[in-house]
């Protein structure tokens, strides 16, 4: 199991349209994550837009990423959300900063 922490931008305009958008992920959506293995996936947003996600996944991320990328679904999740976030492209599985793991309590 990989562990892997990214960090996205949220606009900060968009940040109470983003929490409502993530009361109510599509159940297609949900299934998708969870059939391509995505596991104790959580998001945390700062005030100012700042979104660090975790997410545990069996190979690597980029599989990860690539399962999703295959799902007609995640095409569409990702095109309505792109308008939330700042920065370069637009889905933001195309934009997530992954992070180092640098320790683990276990």
């Amino acid at each position: 199991m990989t562990r892997v922490g990214f960090l996205l931008q949220v606009r900060p305009d968009r940040l109470d349209e983003y929490r409502a958008r993530h009361e109510a992920v599509w159940p297609d959506m949900l299934d998708a994550l969870r059939r391509h293995g995505w596991h104790n996936y959580s998001l945390f947003l700062r005030p100012d837009g700042l979104l660090f996600g975790y997410v545990e996944v069996p190979g690597t991320f980029d599989e990860a990423l690539a399962g999703m990328a295959d799902e007609d679904v995640n095409a569409r999740w990702q095109a309505e959300m792109a308008p939330f976030f700042a920065g370069r492209g637009s889905a933001a599985d195309t934009m997530m900063e992954q992070l180092e793991e640098v320790f683990h309590l276990d």
